[in-house]
């Protein structure tokens, strides 16, 4: 399904037969996507994974980029986890993966707004307009910051193998369909298009300066990013000794 009209609303579902999804019908580079999503409801949702990111993937197999939402599913009682990861230039091996307990709202009740903002120097991740992670580009990181274009894509599916508890609750289709809802789309950025020698060139006329002309955050915004960090950060690859001795280039920002 391809979904670029603005305000359009669609429902996406998993069951025992299949999963499903959406993408954008062009790609973008460096520009701002956001969706309005409400997550399924079901009181059981271990195993499910809801996303909505950013990849080349279908054009570059073995060096693509993503910048990723992924909304993992619970066991009774407990809260959806969010996780948020970035790499470039099929820099698998080097997953940089936070988490955070999505408990501070719930999510299956109403929609709430989810953005990346995606420049040529940085990363945000945003939750109802608020910076909940940035992602600084530095010399170090070399071609692990995504850098090429990119399509939009949603996705609910089957993650028992790792979503819940590293694996260890499962999709249970007893309580399927699980459906999640996603709405208010926005992109607004650099589209691609091809040059009569076929080659793709990005188009910025129109992209707003927050994308062409991000420069970091206020002051205020970074007291913010570390307020939800404390509150409800519970993983970092940054602080991941046994995974990554040494920190990633980025990281010796955070610390």
């Amino acid at each position: 399904m391809f979904l670029d009209e603005p305000g359009t609303s669609v429902q996406i579902s998993l069951d025992e037969h299949s999963g499903s999804g959406f993408k954008s019908q062009k790609p973008y580079l460096y520009s701002l996507f956001s969706a309005s999503i409400k997550l399924p409801a079901n009181n059981y949702t271990a195993g499910v994974v809801v996303t909505f990111y950013t990849s080349n993937n279908e054009a570059f197999r073995d060096s693509h980029d993503e910048i990723d939402f992924e909304f993992l599913g619970h066991a009774d009682g407990t809260n959806w986890v969010l996780q948020t990861n970035v790499y470039g230039n099929g820099s698998v091996s080097r997953g940089r993966e936070e988490r955070y307990d999505l408990n501070w709202f719930d999510p299956t009740e109403d929609f709430h707004r989810y953005s990346i903002l995606w420049t040529e120097n940085w990363i945000l991740f945003y939750v109802d307009d608020v910076a909940i992670r940035e992602v600084k580009r530095v010399d170090g990181m070399g071609g692990d910051y995504p850098a090429k274009p990119m399509n939009l894509y949603a996705t609910i599916w089957d993650g028992s193998g790792w979503a819940t508890k590293g694996g260890k609750y499962k999709v249970n289709y007893t309580y399927a369909p699980f459906s999640a809802q996603y709405s208010d789309l926005v992109i607004n950025g650099c589209s691609i298009s091809m040059d009569p020698t076929h080659q793709q060139q990005p188009d910025c006329m129109n992209a707003p300066r927050f994308v062409t002309n991000f420069n970091g955050l206020m002051p205020e915004e970074i007291q913010k990013i570390r307020d939800f960090r404390t509150k409800y950060m519970t993983y970092s690859y940054c602080h991941n000794p046994s995974r990554y001795p040494t920190p990633l280039p980025e990281c010796t920002i955070d610390r």
